[in-house]
């Protein structure tokens, strides 16, 4: 397929502003051709912006005869229900993480996908990082062993409103990023265990009201390798986003906080400028993960990510949830199998 494709974004927040803009600009065989959003203020800003159509309701612009590709950043409980109803209407779908936020509606959108033959896309940015990528290439092509020990962090800069947090929000939001990157980085095991601790020690007086910043994973997975996830929102130093896998004959690591490779040298130390969110510290990433998107359309193949690796960190995220419950550790259970 050499036409170009027409797609058609559904959410005009933060993130969604920042995907309507890359896929605009920097995303060949693309045309952003309509946005979506239930506030019209912010639907006709963005589509005014960048030459698009506006609309208020998401299943008029999935059902517009001209839109090819959907691509979902609206709130994570409302994602099923659209890659559900973009899957019908034979659209293509990109979807911002987390898939859904239960196994069941995580099986029923990958059916719907799968039953009407239309690509469903996950953004797990970090896979389209240069870094990680590299990191990936080196554990697959054997340079650093059978791997041992593996570790990913997330550490977010802050909370501007610690009260419009979502209750666990720590790991089906955030943490759900570093599960998909370890299971990706730990190719052809399973997690078979999680541990997982969890407190409010960034914004305590929220505690009560289900907010939980900062937490600590430990994922067994079925080859013996260990692994630790942790996250907090009171990064003070920037956006902070690192991983590393140690192997029977090396480690690779990757990540880094930096706007750029340079550093300051003066009498008072050595200061480094560092990156505050996550669309610029991960800007070329994300525009990455739309190319794969649109290519995939193009090319008519599966993409890179998909909704079953969508499922396996979400069903790692809740086991996590499980055990901060029980203050035991969780099994993983059915990370790969999609109820039919």
């Amino acid at each position: 397929m050499d036409e170009t494709i027409s797609v058609g974004l559904i959410g005009a927040g933060r993130i969604g502003t920042s995907h309507a803009r890359l896929i605009a600009e920097r995303v060949p065989g693309a045309r952003l051709a309509a946005v979506a959003d239930p506030r019209p203020e912010s639907a006709e800003a963005l589509a005014a912006e960048l030459g698009a159509r506006a609309f208020t309701d998401p299943l008029a612009l999935i059902a517009d005869p001209d839109i090819q590709a959907v691509v979902i950043a609206a709130s994570s409980e409302a994602h099923a229900d659209l890659i559900v109803a973009a899957a019908r209407a034979g659209k293509a779908i990109f979807c911002e993480k987390p898939m859904s936020l239960s196994l069941e509606d995580a099986d029923r959108a990958v059916r719907a996908a799968e039953d009407a033959g239309v690509i469903l896309q996950v953004g797990f940015n970090r896979r389209f990082d240069r870094g990680f990528r590299a990191a990936h290439d080196a554990v697959t092509s054997g340079a650093i062993g059978s791997v041992q020990l593996m570790r990913s962090v997330t550490r977010d800069p802050g909370l501007a409103n610690p009260a419009a947090v979502p209750p666990w929000t720590v790991f089906l939001l955030t943490l759900i990023h570093d599960f998909d990157t370890l299971l990706w980085l730990n190719p052809g095991a399973e997690p078979v265990e999680v541990y997982a601790t969890a407190d409010a020690l960034v914004a305590p007086d929220f505690k009560d009201q289900g907010l939980l910043d900062t937490a600590v994973v430990v994922i067994t997975f079925d080859n013996g390798a260990r692994a630790v996830a942790e996250a907090s929102f009171s990064a003070a130093y920037g956006y902070d986003v690192r991983g590393e896998v140690f192997g029977s004959r090396g480690m690779v690591t990757a990540g880094d906080g930096a706007r750029s490779s340079m550093r300051l040298y003066t009498s008072g130390g050595l200061s480094q400028d560092t990156a505050r969110v996550d669309v610029e510290l991960l800007h070329e990433a994300y525009a990455a993960e739309f190319v794969e998107f649109v290519s995939a359309v193009r090319e008519g193949r599966a993409p890179s990510v998909t909704g079953v690796d969508a499922r396996r960190a979400l069903a790692v995220a809740l086991a996590c949830i499980e055990s901060v419950k029980t203050n035991r550790p969780a099994r993983v259970a059915g990370v790969t199998e999609v109820a039919r």
